[in-house]
Formats: structure tokens, C-alpha cells, sequence
């Protein structure tokens, strides 16, 4: 079995490319970064350290790479069993001209083998999102050959993945934490599900991806946040004081009860879940910078991200928001000049304040009680 994987970063190679060859697919990484696909060709392979109780290198073997800006890349797709990708929701939507590009030619040259294609970024349904993309640049004839033979498979992806280590020369190395999930929706697939360690299959996907948006994201950037104006560097430096995972807690609490309320998750087995990430955010080997996790916050203040759509949960389930609402207060503090969203965000309050931006970003009515709550809060 092939498979083309889309982002040769530190998620690309230390998370889906590694399950991927780990379950003996041979993977070839597409990426436009030089250094890096240059090393993956020359040697074939890479080591991923694991960290959590112990700490092990694990050594991830056959496989390559292309320059993702190389025409052969589009026989890739037109020839692999699969497609995956780690790049971001941005380069998402760049992608799907290549994508298109590789279905036309897998059309015109007659192969009618399944091909699954499953996007693994940080969002919601990102792979009907590029479904969308690649589908508005095919014929129409091609779309109906597409719709027959080709999945485009929905997932949730979750591992904590730093930037290299200070002082590493490798390009090639990553630090990964030990716990990992990559669930997908098993209802998308065209032809047999291909059997890999690591991807588990569901019927109900967006329970599992709200879980993971609701739970690791939502701690994640509220620690990031609520660090950041403490003065802590790292999340983990953030997760030790202890009024900040408190905060993260409650925070985690609040957008559990919508979960509770939305599918019936169990009450105590989330509550372990919750406890199970807030040790994941201390792991002493996995030094994550809070600007790292705080950057881009007009994303993350999106109305269906991370912290304001588990906050429209709360208002429809009547339940309790305070501390998502100081997450969210907390968000509108962050300032970073080398991020573009950061300076537009603080450019924005001071043209129409607190909650001028919250309508504009978060799409939370001005007179609504939650943004005169974060106004106060801010």
C-alpha cells in the first residue's frame, strides 16, 4: 500500500507519517521545504523521541519524500492508495489545486482502484472543507468518476507535537508526547478500511472531534492565554501555577457539560479524560512556548473554534461559562508584534473595543450578556 503525505514538518513526521510506515505503508512526504525532503530522500528514514514516563527513539523506516511543488507530484495522487495531510487549514486550501490536478489524471488514465484522502489539521470536518476546494476546480464528469471511487474522509487528530528541541542539528528529528489519537469517520471510506495501529474508526466522528476541540484545545490556549499574562514562557510552566490550572480546569468542566449534554458522554470517565490532559500539558519533556499555542487568536476566537463554540454550547444548554468567558478575556490580551493576528486583534479594539471586536471575530452579539461579561473581565 502507498500513501502521499502532505507536511514533512514535526506533526507530519511525528504523528500520521510514522503510523503511517509504522503500519508498513510506504510513505512518501510531500513538502516544500528543501532541507528537509533532501534528508528524507537521502536516508529514507528519521528518529521520533517519545516522551512520557520514558523516554524512547524510535526509528521510523522506508520512506521518502518530493518536493511539493513538483509536477510528479500530481502522478502521486493519480497513483497512491491514499492521501494525507498535516499542513495547516491555510495551506489546505493550496493543496487542493495539486489534489485536483491528480484526480483528473487518476480519471483520464482509468484507475478505478479506491483512493481514500483524509485531511488531519486542527478543524473541524477539514476534509469535506477540502473536499469542497478540489471539487470546485473538476469537471463534471471527472466529480462523478471522483464521487464513485474516491473517499474523502473526515478525522480527529490529537497529539501535542513541540517545535526541535534547543540545540538539535537534525532536520529530520521530532519530539513527540507518547499518547496519541487519530480517529476517523469510518462511513467515508471507498473500498476496504485500511488496518492501522494507532486510527481508530467511528460512526460518530463529530462527538469525537468536539471532545478533542472542547477539551485539548480549549485547555490548551486558555493555559497559553491566562500563562501568557502571568508571564510564564512555556504551557507547562503556565500548567504549574496553580491558579492558572484551576482556571484551566473549570474552563475544561464547562465545555465538558455541553459535551455531557450534546452526547451523552459519561460523567466520570470524561472527568478522567479532562485529568488525563492537564497531565499531558505538565509533561516535564515537552517544552511548548505559550506564544506557540496562543498564536493566531483570531482563529482560535472564531465562532467555531475552540473557545467561542464550546461558549455558544453553554448558552444553549443554560449551563455554566464564567471561566471560558475569562479564557476568552484572556485571549483579547494577547500581544505578539511578530504575529499578524495578534497586532490586527489589538488594532481592532482600539478602533471599536471589547465589544465591537467580539461581534466582529467571535460573532457575539454587542448587547449580549457574555460580551458585556468579557468586556468586564477584559
Amino acid at each position: 500500500m502507498k500513501a502521499l503525505h502532505f507536511g514533512a514538518g514535526n506533526i507530519g513526521r511525528g504523528f500520521i507519517g510514522k503510523l503511517l510506515a509504522d503500519a508498513g505503508i510506504e510513505v512518501t512526504f510531500a513538502d516544500v521545504n528543501e532541507t528537509v525532503v533532501n534528508a528524507l530522500i537521502e536516508r529514507n528514514e528519521y528518529p521520533v523521541k517519545v516522551v512520557g514516563a520514558d523516554c524512547v527513539v524510535e526509528q521510523v523506516t522506508g520512506v521518502t519524500a518530493i518536493n511539493s511543488t513538483d509536477p510528479r507530484v500530481v502522478d502521486y495522487v493519480a497513483e497512491v492508495d491514499m492521501v494525507t495531510t498535516a499542513v495547516g487549514p491555510t495551506v489546505l486550501k493550496i493543496i487542493a489545486k495539486t489534489l485536483a490536478a491528480g484526480l483528473e489524471k487518476r480519471v483520464k488514465d482509468g484507475v478505478t482502484a479506491p483512493l481514500n484522502i483524509i485531511a488531519c489539521e486542527n478543524m473541524v470536518r477539514g476534509t469535506s472543507q477540502l473536499k469542497e476546494a478540489v471539487f470546485e476546480l473538476l469537471s463534471g464528469d471527472v466529480k462523478a468518476k471522483v464521487e464513485e471511487f474516491v473517499g474523502f474522509v473526515d478525522s480527529a487528530v490529537d497529539r501535542i507535537v513541540p517545535p526541535a528541541e534547543e540545540g538539535e542539528t537534525d532536520p529530520l528529528a521530532v519530539t513527540v508526547e507518547t499518547f496519541s489519537e487519530w480517529i476517523v469517520d469510518e462511513t467515508q471510506f471507498k473500498g476496504d478500511i485500511p488496518d492501522i495501529p494507532g486510527m481508530e474508526r467511528t460512526d460518530n466522528l463529530m462527538a469525537f472531534v468536539e471532545r478533542k476541540l472542547f477539551t485539548l484545545n480549549t485547555g490548551h490556549c486558555v493555559t497559553a492565554y491566562l500563562g501568557n499574562l502571568k508571564g510564564h514562557k512555556t504551557v507547562r510552566e503556565a500548567i504549574e501555577d496553580d491558579a492558572i490550572r484551576s482556571d484551566v480546569k473549570k474552563a475544561m468542566e464547562e465545555s465538558g457539560e455541553v459535551l455531557i449534554n450534546r452526547y451523552g458522554f459519561e460523567r466520570e470517565k470524561h472527568a478522567a479524560y479532562i485529568e488525563k490532559i492537564l497531565g499531558r500539558f505538565a509533561n516535564p519533556y515537552l517544552v511548548d512556548e505559550v506564544d506557540r499555542v496562543g498564536r493566531q487568536p483570531l482563529r482560535k476566537l472564531g465562532k467555531d473554534d475552540r473557545l467561542i463554540k464550546p461558549l455558544r454550547g453553554t448558552i444553549e444548554y443554560g449551563t455554566a461559562n464564567d471561566t471560558l468567558l475569562k479564557g476568552v478575556a484572556a485571549a483579547l490580551k494577547y500581544t505578539n508584534d511578530n504575529d499578524p493576528q495578534a497586532v490586527e486583534l489589538q488594532d481592532t479594539i482600539k478602533a471599536v473595543g471589547i465589544r465591537g471586536t467580539l461581534a466582529k471575530y467571535c460573532e457575539l452579539a454587542e448587547d449580549s450578556k457574555e460580551a458585556i461579561q468579557v468586556e468586564a473581565l477584559y
